[in-house]
């Protein structure tokens, strides 16, 4: 199974909309460079479905990539598709692995003021950058194996 790359999105503060740009580094370990919430962790990088952003569109917001916060939109890879542990290839050469699905808001956020409704709890996905690579709208997203195991 495969989708694509939307909108490649970055900012410098964190708790802010994300801004749209040609492209995007990702960085084995830390995330997307130059993007307020790189570093190590479980949430290097992080998804939305341009399918959930559609969904907040029909409800009357005027939204697009990066109003959630999101790293990358994409097409074609839902959350139901995905698991913890789920690897996925972006571009050439960029590969990450699920790690969580769904975010915990502290506090409501201003979509969810507005609409009554967030997609990122149920819908964001976040991910592990494994290895580096850039990435562009337009670049295939490729459904890998899970990882294997340790042992």
């Amino acid at each position: 199974m495969t989708g694509s790359v939307v909108a490649v999105c970055r900012s410098d503060r964190k708790g802010t909309a994300k801004t749209s740009i040609p492209s995007g580094l990702l960085v084995a370990g830390e995330g997307m460079r130059g993007d307020a919430h790189a570093g190590p962790g479980d949430r290097q990088l992080s998804l939305l479905a341009s399918e959930s952003v559609d969904t907040m569109r029909a409800k009357g917001l005027s939204v697009g990539p990066g109003s959630f916060g999101e790293n990358l939109t994409t097409r074609g890879v839902l959350p139901a598709d995905l698991a913890p542990g789920r690897r996925l290839r972006i571009g050439r050469t960029a590969e990450v692995e699920v790690t969580i699905i769904g975010k915990t808001c502290h506090t409501p956020c201003a979509i969810y003021r507005q609409a009554g409704d967030c997609v990122m709890p149920r819908d964001g996905v976040f991910v592990r950058v494994l290895s580096g690579g850039e990435v562009r709208p337009g670049d295939a997203i490729e459904l890998l194996a899970p990882a294997a195991p340790a042992s």
